[in-house]
Protein backbone atom coordinates (compact mmCIF):
# COMPACT_ATOMS: atom_id res chain seq x y z
CA UNK A 1 0.00 0.00 0.00
CA UNK A 2 1.10 3.31 -0.43
CA UNK A 3 1.85 5.97 1.54
CA UNK A 4 -0.26 8.56 2.23
CA UNK A 5 1.84 12.04 2.04
CA UNK A 6 0.14 15.06 4.02
CA UNK A 7 -0.28 17.96 1.56
CA UNK A 8 2.59 20.64 2.08
CA UNK A 9 1.85 23.33 5.04
CA UNK A 10 2.53 26.70 3.90
CA UNK A 11 4.38 29.15 6.33
CA UNK A 12 2.94 32.54 7.14
CA UNK A 13 4.00 35.14 9.44
CA UNK A 14 0.70 34.95 11.80
CA UNK A 15 0.26 32.75 14.46
CA UNK A 16 -3.29 31.91 13.07
CA UNK A 17 -6.71 32.49 12.38
CA UNK A 18 -7.67 33.83 15.31
CA UNK A 19 -4.24 36.25 14.73
CA UNK A 20 -5.00 37.22 11.10
CA UNK A 21 -8.66 37.48 12.00
CA UNK A 22 -8.02 39.83 15.03
CA UNK A 23 -5.86 42.18 12.59
CA UNK A 24 -8.06 42.59 9.95
CA UNK A 25 -10.80 43.06 11.97
CA UNK A 26 -7.76 45.67 14.09
CA UNK A 27 -7.06 47.75 10.68
CA UNK A 28 -10.20 48.61 9.80
CA UNK A 29 -12.04 49.38 13.01
CA UNK A 30 -11.19 53.20 12.98
CA UNK A 31 -9.71 53.37 16.53
CA UNK A 32 -6.49 54.90 16.03
CA UNK A 33 -5.34 52.84 19.02
CA UNK A 34 -6.51 49.88 17.90
CA UNK A 35 -5.30 50.13 14.45
CA UNK A 36 -2.33 51.28 15.83
CA UNK A 37 -1.84 48.07 18.00
CA UNK A 38 -2.94 45.69 14.50
CA UNK A 39 0.26 47.98 12.47
CA UNK A 40 2.56 47.15 15.18
CA UNK A 41 1.10 43.23 14.87
CA UNK A 42 1.48 43.78 10.57
CA UNK A 43 5.41 45.47 11.22
CA UNK A 44 6.55 41.65 13.12
CA UNK A 45 4.86 40.19 10.29
CA UNK A 46 6.54 42.10 7.76
CA UNK A 47 9.57 41.28 9.79
CA UNK A 48 9.48 37.20 10.19
CA UNK A 49 7.84 37.07 6.01
CA UNK A 50 10.16 40.26 4.53
CA UNK A 51 9.58 39.86 1.15
CA UNK A 52 6.87 37.20 0.87
CA UNK A 53 4.08 39.85 2.75
CA UNK A 54 1.40 39.48 0.24
CA UNK A 55 1.01 42.93 -1.12
CA UNK A 56 -2.56 43.45 0.44
CA UNK A 57 -1.42 44.09 3.63
CA UNK A 58 1.47 46.17 2.88
CA UNK A 59 -0.71 48.20 1.38
CA UNK A 60 -3.62 48.24 3.74
CA UNK A 61 -1.05 49.05 6.34
CA UNK A 62 0.43 51.97 4.78
CA UNK A 63 -2.86 53.53 4.32
CA UNK A 64 -4.09 52.63 7.67
CA UNK A 65 -0.83 54.14 9.11
CA UNK A 66 -1.77 57.59 7.32
CA UNK A 67 -5.26 57.69 8.47
CA UNK A 68 -3.34 56.85 11.79
CA UNK A 69 -0.80 59.86 11.35
CA UNK A 70 -3.59 62.28 10.11
CA UNK A 71 -5.69 61.39 13.57
CA UNK A 72 -2.99 62.13 15.76
CA UNK A 73 -2.66 65.58 14.65
CA UNK A 74 0.93 65.84 14.90
CA UNK A 75 1.44 66.45 10.99
CA UNK A 76 0.67 69.39 8.61
CA UNK A 77 -1.25 69.57 6.03
CA UNK A 78 1.40 69.30 3.69
CA UNK A 79 3.18 66.31 5.21
CA UNK A 80 -0.30 64.47 5.45
CA UNK A 81 -0.13 64.93 1.89
CA UNK A 82 3.28 63.46 1.25
CA UNK A 83 2.69 60.59 3.30
CA UNK A 84 -0.97 59.88 1.75
CA UNK A 85 0.23 60.58 -1.49
CA UNK A 86 3.67 57.97 -0.92
CA UNK A 87 0.99 55.21 -0.23
CA UNK A 88 -1.76 55.46 -3.25
CA UNK A 89 1.52 55.86 -6.03
CA UNK A 90 2.30 52.59 -3.93
CA UNK A 91 -1.19 51.20 -4.05
CA UNK A 92 -1.21 51.62 -7.49
CA UNK A 93 2.43 50.94 -8.94
CA UNK A 94 2.74 47.61 -7.21
CA UNK A 95 -1.28 46.22 -7.81
CA UNK A 96 -0.53 46.99 -11.23
CA UNK A 97 3.01 46.10 -11.67
CA UNK A 98 2.14 42.66 -11.83
CA UNK A 99 -0.45 42.89 -14.84
CA UNK A 100 2.36 44.87 -17.17
CA UNK A 101 3.83 42.87 -19.97
CA UNK A 102 6.91 43.17 -22.35
CA UNK A 103 4.57 46.17 -23.96
CA UNK A 104 3.76 48.63 -21.65
CA UNK A 105 0.35 48.84 -20.94
CA UNK A 106 -1.59 52.12 -19.45
CA UNK A 107 -1.92 52.64 -16.12
CA UNK A 108 -6.24 53.15 -16.59
CA UNK A 109 -6.57 50.36 -18.75
CA UNK A 110 -4.78 47.80 -16.19
CA UNK A 111 -7.06 49.91 -13.55
CA UNK A 112 -9.80 48.98 -15.02
CA UNK A 113 -9.09 45.27 -15.28
CA UNK A 114 -8.35 45.01 -11.78
CA UNK A 115 -12.05 47.54 -10.75
CA UNK A 116 -9.70 50.15 -9.42
CA UNK A 117 -11.70 53.42 -9.56
CA UNK A 118 -9.96 55.39 -12.88
CA UNK A 119 -9.92 58.99 -10.71
CA UNK A 120 -7.44 56.83 -8.29
CA UNK A 121 -5.10 56.54 -10.81
CA UNK A 122 -5.38 59.94 -12.32
CA UNK A 123 -4.68 61.13 -8.16
CA UNK A 124 -1.83 59.05 -8.71
CA UNK A 125 -0.51 60.33 -11.66
CA UNK A 126 -1.11 64.19 -9.87
CA UNK A 127 0.90 62.67 -6.89
CA UNK A 128 3.76 61.72 -8.74
CA UNK A 129 3.39 64.35 -11.96
CA UNK A 130 1.71 67.29 -11.09
CA UNK A 131 0.49 69.89 -8.63
CA UNK A 132 -0.22 68.29 -5.15
CA UNK A 133 -3.88 67.60 -5.15
CA UNK A 134 -5.51 68.49 -1.87
CA UNK A 135 -6.03 66.79 1.64
CA UNK A 136 -9.53 66.42 1.37
CA UNK A 137 -8.99 64.23 -2.42
CA UNK A 138 -5.72 61.72 -0.87
CA UNK A 139 -8.16 61.18 2.13
CA UNK A 140 -11.12 60.23 -0.10
CA UNK A 141 -8.73 57.99 -2.05
CA UNK A 142 -7.17 56.39 0.69
CA UNK A 143 -10.63 55.68 1.82
CA UNK A 144 -11.61 53.78 -1.75
CA UNK A 145 -8.46 52.15 -1.97
CA UNK A 146 -9.10 50.78 1.82
CA UNK A 147 -12.68 49.83 0.66
CA UNK A 148 -11.16 48.40 -2.54
CA UNK A 149 -8.63 46.29 -0.14
CA UNK A 150 -11.33 45.18 2.13
CA UNK A 151 -13.30 43.74 -0.65
CA UNK A 152 -10.93 42.49 -2.84
CA UNK A 153 -8.67 40.93 -0.01
CA UNK A 154 -9.33 40.56 3.30
CA UNK A 155 -13.46 39.31 2.61
CA UNK A 156 -12.02 36.70 0.63
CA UNK A 157 -9.52 35.54 3.23
CA UNK A 158 -12.24 35.60 5.78
CA UNK A 159 -14.90 34.27 3.50
CA UNK A 160 -17.42 37.51 3.80
CA UNK A 161 -18.13 36.54 7.12
CA UNK A 162 -16.23 38.41 10.38
CA UNK A 163 -18.61 36.93 12.91
CA UNK A 164 -19.45 33.37 12.07
CA UNK A 165 -16.97 30.67 13.57
CA UNK A 166 -16.19 27.54 11.73
CA UNK A 167 -16.71 24.08 13.82
CA UNK A 168 -13.39 22.74 12.37
CA UNK A 169 -10.82 25.48 13.78
CA UNK A 170 -7.55 23.41 12.07
CA UNK A 171 -9.37 23.41 8.85
CA UNK A 172 -10.03 26.73 8.92
CA UNK A 173 -6.47 28.23 9.74
CA UNK A 174 -5.18 25.71 6.78
CA UNK A 175 -8.10 27.89 4.82
CA UNK A 176 -6.63 31.01 5.72
CA UNK A 177 -2.80 29.48 5.13
CA UNK A 178 -3.65 28.10 1.68
CA UNK A 179 -5.89 31.99 0.53
CA UNK A 180 -2.98 33.69 2.02
CA UNK A 181 -1.00 32.67 -0.69
CA UNK A 182 -3.29 35.29 -2.46
CA UNK A 183 -0.35 37.48 -3.49
CA UNK A 184 0.84 39.51 -6.55
CA UNK A 185 -0.11 36.70 -9.03
CA UNK A 186 -3.86 36.10 -7.57
CA UNK A 187 -5.15 39.89 -7.92
CA UNK A 188 -4.85 39.06 -11.69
Amino acid sequence: ARKRLKPLRTVVAWRGRAEWDQVMVGLYCGDSRLQQEALDRVSAWKSRYGPKMPLAVDCTAELIRCKVLDSSGRLKSHELILSYGLALVRFVNLITERKQKMVSIPLRQLAREVNIPIWVVDLRHELTHGKLPRLALCRKGCDVVLDWLRKTYWSRQLGNNLCEESEDEEEEQEGVEASAELDNDAWE
